[in-house]
């Protein structure tokens, strides 16, 4: 069982930061891949951005350039900072930690830019 406890959410302005953290505990496979995905309110969940557990990152389009993903493995962290905030990232942000067993969710923060 893998834990993820997420924090960081929170109302910005457009153009500004943030930054979520997701901290893993319980038994964590040393093969793994996190993830943020998000959810908009009346759209389907979609990923953000993901990490290897070997440093690999991928990507949405929509967020090249702005946000950038990252993990620290001693702290079994993962952070995605947020910057150049427009109102269209408004979303539920998720945190998931997938093994090749199975996946695990977080419980989601709230991120929303507006002004």
């Amino acid at each position: 069982q893998v834990q993820l406890v997420e924090s960081g959410g929170g109302l910005v302005q457009p153009g500004g930061s943030l930054r979520l953290s997701c901290a893993a505990s319980g038994s964590i496979p040393s093969i793994n891949i996190m993830g943020w995905f998000r959810q908009a309110p009346g759209k389907q969940r979609e990923l953000v951005a993901g990490i290897s557990y070997d440093g690999i990152t991928n990507y949405a389009d929509s967020v090249k350039g702005r946000l950038t993903i990252s993990r620290d493995s001693a702290k079994n962290t993962m952070y995605l900072q947020m910057n150049s905030l427009k109102p269209e990232d408004t979303a539920v942000y998720y945190c998931k930690f997938a093994t090749p067993n199975y996946n695990y969710w977080g419980q989601g923060t709230q991120v929303t830019v507006s002004s």
